[in-house]
């Protein structure tokens, strides 16, 4: 028996989903493929191999993976753990709603006014709300600060953005910037506010440290962070303050002070972290937040 020689193929550099190249036979079509393109010009199709052929061809790459995948994988995952933060040792509760109660009711107690007075909040100022929901305190923000300051709603909930959106174009607030943020991520621009705060929600964010250290930066000289929640446990919406004052101290947060609000809950202020004090990489925050062993 006469067999027939094996097609002519060559091996092109055109992207496939499933091997990342396809194979061209020129000009005999081999047996069991199925065509998937046949350009203009020379008879040159282009085949997605059957797996008897795929494994012909490829009968090398399980020796390929070990010489040259291998080793880049192992590299990659050693690089990704240099760059990962460290997880807080405490429960984070859900987000489960875009405000914290009813505007009236807060309105009824002074909250905004005191928190904004509390902080010397006035004309000019440059206010980041992170973890904004849908607006109680931009609202009073915006008209705090005035024409000449600036609030930037951060959020990191599409529905809560939609929300806040909407309030700021109906409010017509041309001194309101919306932001979407990441769960370890604000997205402000570096030296761009004067107070930064965090409302009822410093307990919900999951990569506390990865966000604080990269909050760090926006502050302009003499920023300050400002969290206003109820000492209570983490994963029932609280913040106990030890607690607190540690994760954050631990990055180069200094507290500066302190008050009750009329519901019971606390107002801690920071000074933001110098750019000598702040934190230089996730390796930097991992050492810093282990020697600071904070508990919840």
């Amino acid at each position: 028996m006469i067999r027939a020689p094996p097609p002519r193929l060559t091996v092109l550099p055109v992207f496939c989903p499933y091997f990342g190249i396809y194979v061209a036979e020129l000009p005999d079509r081999p047996r069991g493929a199925a065509a998937v393109l046949e350009p203009s010009g020379p008879r040159l199709r282009l085949f997605r191999m059957t797996p008897t052929y795929i494994a012909r061809l490829f009968r090398g790459l399980p020796l390929l993976l070990v010489v040259v995948v291998a080793p880049a994988f192992v590299q990659a995952q050693a690089r990704a753990q240099a760059d990962s933060f460290p997880r807080p040792d405490r429960p984070v509760s859900s987000i489960v709603a875009p405000r914290w109660v009813d505007e009236d009711r807060r309105d009824a107690l002074g909250e905004a006014d005191r928190v904004m007075e509390f902080l010397r909040i006035g004309r000019g100022t440059r206010v980041a709300d992170i973890g904004a929901g849908d607006g109680y305190y931009v609202a009073r923000l915006a008209e705090r600060v005035g024409s000449t300051g600036l609030v930037f709603g951060e959020d990191i909930e599409p529905r809560y953005l939609d929300l806040l959106r909407e309030r700021v174009e109906s409010g017509g607030w041309k001194n309101v910037r919306v932001i979407e943020g990441t769960p370890d991520n604000p997205s402000l621009l570096p030296g761009s506010v004067d107070v930064a705060l965090m409302i009822h929600m410093y307990h919900e964010i999951t990569e506390p440290f990865a966000l604080l250290h990269r909050l760090a930066p926006a502050f302009r000289a003499g920023g300050r962070l400002a969290v206003l929640d109820v000492d209570g446990p983490t994963d029932r919406h609280g913040t106990p303050t030890r607690l607190l004052a540690c994760e954050l101290g631990a990055l180069g947060y200094v507290k500066q002070r302190q008050q009750t609000m009329a519901d019971g809950a606390y107002v801690m202020v920071f000074s933001a972290p110098t750019a000598a004090e702040r934190t230089t990489s996730a390796a930097d925050v991992r050492a810093r937040v282990a020697k600071a062993q904070c508990r919840g």
